[in-house]
């Protein structure tokens, strides 16, 4: 059996619905709202984000709704 990581953006995903449940962002915010939530990593993330084609101004439930983090 092999175990195999979570790639980063799965995490930050969970993260991310994690905030949506406590009603602390809105499935609706634009990604940039985030940068007000994690400060000095949010450089790391936008990133991570704009890699696989996001823009600020997307939603959040954009990403929310991926369901794979392939980097092919």
């Amino acid at each position: 059996m092999t175990n195999q990581l979570a790639h980063p953006m799965e995490k930050f995903q969970r993260k991310m619905a994690s905030l949506v449940e406590s009603n602390a962002i809105k499935p609706n915010d634009s990604l940039w709202k985030l940068a007000l939530l994690y400060g000095d990593e949010w450089a790391f993330w936008k990133r991570e984000l704009e890699d696989f084609g996001f823009t600020m101004q997307d939603p959040i439930q954009e990403v929310l709704l991926v369901e794979a983090w392939d980097e092919d």
